[in-house]
């Protein structure tokens, strides 16, 4: 692609997105969220390949119905209570509707459907833009209108996302789809705890998108799409894969990671809601995500099992790690003793 169209597409997602997380009107929130879906289109697209067109002409039409969702709900409470702000969102079908046009947006159950099929459309550096840079915008909508939203809705989608995400991602082969349903999983933890502490849930948003980032380069660099070429990536990278196994393993929320941080406060502050039960249940489900997480580990870094796959001998490359690898994959490990100071912070 033209360097000069790649600058184009990047200032507009970053125009679309700073104009959606800091207006207080909705039509200019709904105006950022297009500009990003007419930004990144292009760029998962761009390959030319029917599978590459499939995924944007899907993505168009999920994000179309969604964004069109948010202008009928901001239409709605404007006209029953005459108010555009963002945070006086008071009308009950209006935050029902709201609710579904984000859950669309984000990926959460059951508007999933449409994630998994174009994350694998798309190149590594785009499905990550994907699960990081634009669930941003809706992750700020979701927070500014959060105590007018419904508690129950979003437990009820928040329970199923992380059992959907778990359960989906068991049988998976393609590394992207692996990332696709992971990232539902996690979503459930954000919206389960966004209506109690909206904070905690962009916290958990903020080291999300740290270690998601980190997994994908780290995928990008050793050029693994796929579980059987993962397999032959130790020769090529060993350091690499050492520390990407460590990154799983953060992004599973096993201490003492930077990943644990984030599921131990929600689980806390659950169980001060007196939600016990929903507590108990979405951390049971978070087993299924370790399981595919532990098992992208096992490939990448403990043995290498026979199998029958065919697969593509990797070339030795002794290119260094980029520095942007290490900073994240550093980051991803070792937050957690620091935890004192980002609550702080927070």
């Amino acid at each position: 692609m033209n360097p000069q169209a790649k600058l184009i597409f990047a200032l507009s997602l970053t125009l679309g997105t700073t104009l959606t997380i800091s207006s207080n009107h909705w039509i200019l929130a709904w105006t950022g969220l297009e500009i990003n879906t007419l930004a990144i289109l292009p760029l998962i697209s761009k390959s030319h390949h029917p599978r590459a067109i499939e995924a944007a002409t899907k993505y168009f039409l999920v994000q179309a119905a969604a964004s069109a969702l948010v202008l009928f709900s901001s239409m709605t409470n404007a006209w029953h209570t005459g108010q555009w702000d963002i945070t006086q969102l008071s009308h009950p079908t209006s935050c029902l509707i709201l609710t579904v046009a984000l859950a669309m947006k984000l990926g959460l159950v059951p508007f999933h459907f449409w994630f998994p099929e174009v994350l694998q459309g798309s190149s590594l550096i785009v499905g990550l833009l994907l699960s990081t840079l634009m669930k941003f915008p809706p992750i700020t909508l979701l927070y500014l209108t959060s105590p007018s939203l419904k508690p129950t809705v979003l437990t009820a989608m928040a329970i199923l996302s992380a059992a959907l995400g778990g359960w989906m991602g068991l049988n998976q082969t393609q590394t992207r789809k692996i990332l696709a349903f992971s990232s539902i999983s996690h979503l459930g933890w954000m919206a389960i705890i966004i209506t109690y502490s909206p904070k905690l849930a962009l916290l958990n948003f903020y080291l999300y998108t740290l270690m998601t980032a980190a997994v994908f380069l780290s995928l990008n660099s050793i050029k693994a799409l796929k579980l059987s070429t993962l397999m032959t990536t130790w020769t090529k990278a060993p350091s690499l894969n050492a520390i990407l196994l460590l990154t799983l393993l953060s992004l599973a929320g096993l201490p003492p990671l930077t990943g644990f941080l984030p599921k131990w406060l929600i689980i806390q502050e659950l169980t001060k809601q007196e939600m016990a039960l929903a507590a108990t249940i979405i951390a049971l489900l978070s087993l299924l995500g370790l399981f595919f997480y532990l098992r992208l580990a096992y490939c990448a870094t403990i043995t290498l099992p026979p199998h029958t796959t065919n697969h593509m001998k990797q070339w030795h490359n002794s290119k260094p790690t980029n520095t942007m690898v290490a900073v994240l994959t550093t980051m991803s490990l070792m937050l957690l003793p620091i935890s004192p100071i980002i609550l702080a912070v927070v």
